[in-house]
């Protein structure tokens, strides 16, 4: 059973590791360190959410619920939307309202540059990760095919998959009018009960918080872990600056609780607030020692943001989709993935089956059809059963230019908000043309008789990219930083590339594995 709040340990003065973020990465980081012994206290700056009672099978109930919707400012050539889509304020962060979907990077993503000609590498390879994939993949539950035929992994994945949906069908039968291989995607969603914990109902409301606890997100797993271990984690908590001493190590967090200030000092800080928030506080963390911000003696912190630009095809079909039942991501086809001869641009994408409610549906659809409207919109709505979509997930390479830089313009509290700038290339562009034109044909070869397309992008990594090399990454192939060496970054910032799929898996392996550094190799 998931423990009460009540019985969670409170820690006075220093801590041996202070975590700022409880999300994917910060949650792994409290439970793996406080199970090896440690004394560890978790800053959140979003509430602790209890899933019976501020869930709510409804769509328009949950709207700005468990949304970071704080102010930041979006530019560059093609402005991102930055919010739920993206970002999570809430022990548990964006996992309590993510599709759930647990996806291995492929070992050529870790040597990008060597195996597909341009691109940096990583500082580490797929076999370092590889049982820290695992280790997250079995304490998650992860369903899965018995047999996943692309990338390093092949299964069998602890758990058998759900059944498909007739979303599905139709899309698998594109699929394989095209020759393609498709399956079902590898989910952290209980195909049975598991400590108090209701296997997968059907709701479909998994962006909009699981009341069931079947998926398995950071607040229903790692955190209540980490609370038994004697985490504390402290919601509502908004961390305002990195502190250091006189010799440059870090010290404490500055952090806003109800309107007070308070510090909590520690021996080892770890930041884990994700691709936006991290470089964020450590610009905001400036001192006389750091001028530019903290760990930035390179000046990389912020730079080289990388999303993953999306192309989602809407098919029509004659019967009912059931997309309203069904987890919200089904089938996969990486057939596309990586670079491929014959065509004219390098990386790939992956292909997956989409679903959305239908406030969801709509908004998405005017987001990237503004001509979408009047009697136009009526008649595709009048249909939104009948419709189901497939989302192209693209690689993109990261680029200095798309980065994120403190604001003028600053936040309630009187602290800059982050102004994230981002602009696709012409490789970028290239592939979402052919995303989009290869979506078309397998949801046409599917028997849609209709098809509309929208573009948009998901997810948020780099910013504070891993390397060997002081000049030109921020933290070292353990996630230490190399400018602070008592600091760590832990999160989706340090990814060197970003593969063309959901990235929570591979966030949780670091976390796991830098964990393990911690405990066993420092001093």
């Amino acid at each position: 059973m998931k423990p009460s709040r009540d019985i969670m340990k409170h820690h006075t003065g220093p801590v041996d590791v202070c975590i700022v973020g409880a999300g994917a990465a910060g949650s792994t980081l409290a439970k793996t360190l406080a199970e090896g012994g440690m004394s560890v206290v978790v800053l959140e700056a979003g509430p602790w959410l209890d899933t019976q009672q501020d869930f709510v099978n409804d769509e328009l109930a949950m709207l700005g619920k468990i949304d970071w919707d704080d102010l930041r400012i979006s530019g560059g050539n093609h402005p991102i939307s930055l919010g739920r889509i993206n970002t999570g304020r809430a022990v548990g962060g964006s996992t309590i309202h993510f599709t759930s979907i647990k996806l291995r990077l492929h070992p050529q993503d870790f040597l990008r540059g060597s195996m597909q000609g341009s691109g940096p590498d990583w500082p580490l390879t797929y076999d370092d990760l590889s049982p820290y994939y695992r280790k997250a993949e079995e304490f998650l539950s992860v369903f899965g095919p018995h047999h996943f035929p692309w990338g390093g992994f092949h299964g069998p994945y602890p758990h058998g998959e759900l059944p498909l949906s007739a979303g599905d069908e139709v899309i698998a039968r594109g699929f394989e009018k095209l020759g393609m291989r498709w399956t079902m995607s590898p989910h952290a969603i209980l195909t049975g009960t598991k400590d108090g914990r209701s296997p997968c109902m059907y709701y479909g409301f998994c962006v909009n918080g699981c009341k069931s606890d079947a998926q398995s997100t950071a607040l229903v797993t790692w955190i209540p872990a980490a609370v038994r271990a004697g985490a504390e984690v402290r919601d509502n908590s908004f961390a305002l600056r990195i502190n250091v001493d006189d010799n440059g190590h870090a010290k404490s967090v500055t952090y806003l609780h109800e309107g007070r200030e308070a510090e909590q000092q520690a021996k080892i800080i770890i930041v884990s607030c994700y691709s936006i928030e991290t470089p964020r506080l450590l610009l905001n963390s400036a001192t006389g020692q750091c001028p530019d911000g903290l760990c930035n003696r390179s000046g990389q912190v912020g730079r080289n943001l990388m999303v993953h630009p999306q192309t989602e095809v809407y098919g029509r079909f004659p019967g009912p989709m059931d997309h309203f039942i069904t987890p919200l991501v089904g089938i996969i086809s990486q057939d596309p993935y990586g670079t491929q001869k014959g065509r004219d641009f390098t990386g790939g994408y992956s292909m997956v089956r989409n679903a959305h409610f239908p406030i969801d549906f709509i908004a998405t659809l005017l987001t990237g059809r503004p001509d979408l409207w009047g009697k136009k919109m009526f008649d595709v709505m009048d249909h939104y059963t009948h419709w189901t979509s497939l989302v192209t997930m693209n690689e993109m390479l990261p680029r200095q230019d798309n980065r994120v830089t403190l604001a003028r313009e600053t936040d309630k509290n009187g602290v800059p908000v982050a102004h994230v700038t981002m602009s696709y290339d012409d490789n970028d562009n290239k592939m979402l043309q052919a995303a989009a034109r290869h979506g078309e044909e397998v949801l046409r070869a599917g028997g849609a008789d209709e098809i509309l397309h929208t573009t948009g992008s998901g997810h948020l990594l780099g910013t504070c990219r891993m390397g060997m090399d002081p000049n030109t990454s921020v933290v070292d192939p353990f996630c230490r930083s190399h400018d602070v060496r008592n600091l760590f970054i832990c999160d989706g910032s340090v990814f060197v590339t970003a593969g063309a799929l959901n990235p929570s898996l591979t966030i949780e392996a670091l976390a796991l594995r830098t964990a393990d550094h911690i405990l066993n190799r420092l001093p």
